[in-house]
């Protein structure tokens, strides 16, 4: 399976929140034996890549699961009330069309509705709506029952349908759940990368669940390997669009996003530091980032007695909606810079890491 395969598989899979089992699916069929699977007890997935070396023991994980949404009630009239997982800005959801997973694995498209605008008052028009005054319409009737003919229950998973599209700037690539379905793609190839060379170390790259509702797997997993070494692989925010500044440097082609910062986590400097004199050697572009909410490094940074962390970022515009779009360009740099990192950090760079 070639590249742009592999981000059009998990893009397009199903997996909000707590629903994640058809991602962890694929991620084992590409994770096949080039190294022990074991998995945690809320879902995560854990393949161990044993090296020259049993340390350090280096953790790469990447979220899952997506924001979506969640069944919550039908009304009389066949109207489905939803629950937000994951933070959406609630401007993105109206006319938003959306597949509901039954419990019979039956997938049922339909649209996220509000009051028609012809009967907004003005001092409606002036707010923004609010998700709890929306619904999902799959097509209600008085002559088609959704509880009878579609078998939709409450606690029933919602994502947003969009399909995987290559731009026609042929770098980009449009798609749903690139948060965090690239740093998915980063693991698998990640792996690939080190069946084909020596590491002085041993590698876990776990796939996490329910990243977006608190990173509650990165917590499990982090636990499952006591790692003395953690990264999180995910999206970094992009500020190239209008409304920005002009300038920006967290942009598509920036390079590698490194965060300085989240709600989580400050990163451990000297890791920090070590990542950015590997990108500097190999000309890797690299940029610094920061961000409201929190990354997986959030939870496995607080293992143990502390595990120095970071969080490496692919900048993606529109994150946290139904499509956004990240660079190929940029995917390559951080798979480079990942690669990398396994190469050189051995145990004697840990020590001066950790001193």
């Amino acid at each position: 399976m070639g590249r742009i395969d592999l981000f059009k598989e998990l893009t397009d899979a199903f997996g909000v929140s707590g629903y994640e089992q058809d991602v962890a699916s694929i991620l084992r069929k590409h994770f096949g034996d080039h190294g022990q699977i074991t998995r945690d007890k809320l879902g995560s997935i854990i393949v161990k890549k044993v090296g020259t070396s049993e340390k350090p023991k280096i953790m790469f994980a990447a979220h899952m699961d997506e924001v979506g949404f969640m069944v919550k009630e039908i009304t009389k009239q066949g109207f489905i009330k939803f629950i937000s997982i994951g933070g959406w800005w609630a401007g993105n959801l109206p006319s938003l069309r959306v597949k509901i997973k039954t419990r019979k694995g039956k997938y049922v498209p339909g649209v996220i509705g509000l009051k028609p605008i012809h009967d907004l008052t003005e001092e409606e028009r002036k707010k923004l709506p609010k998700a709890e005054d929306m619904y999902i319409d799959v097509g209600a009737t008085k002559a088609f029952d959704i509880r009878e003919k579609l078998g939709i229950k409450p606690g029933d998973p919602i994502i947003p349908a969009a399909e995987f599209k290559q731009l026609a700037n042929s770098d980009l690539y449009l798609a749903k759940a690139w948060d965090d379905r690239v740093g998915c793609a980063l693991l698998v190839d990640l792996l690939n990368n080190l069946t084909a060379t020596e590491h002085p170390n041993t590698i876990y790259l776990a796939g996490t669940v329910q990243e977006e509702v608190g990173l509650r797997g990165a917590r499990t997993s982090s636990f499952a390997v006591s790692p003395d070494i953690g990264f999180a692989l995910d999206v970094s925010i992009c500020r190239d669009t209008p409304g920005n500044e002009a300038d920006a440097v967290e942009q598509l082609g920036g390079g590698v996003g490194l965060l300085i910062y989240d709600r989580t986590m400050i990163p451990h400097t000297k890791l920090r530091d070590f990542v950015c004199e590997l990108a500097d050697l190999n000309n890797i572009p690299y940029h610094f980032t920061s961000i409201k909410g929190g990354y997986d490094t959030g939870m496995i940074h607080l293992t143990n007695f502390g595990v120095p962390s970071l969080a490496i970022g692919v900048p993606s515009r529109y994150v946290h909606s139904a499509s956004s779009i990240v660079s190929l360009e940029d995917y390559e740099h951080v798979l480079n810079l990942i690669t990398l990192i396994v190469k050189n950090l051995d145990d004697e760079a840990l020590k001066q890491i950790s001193s």
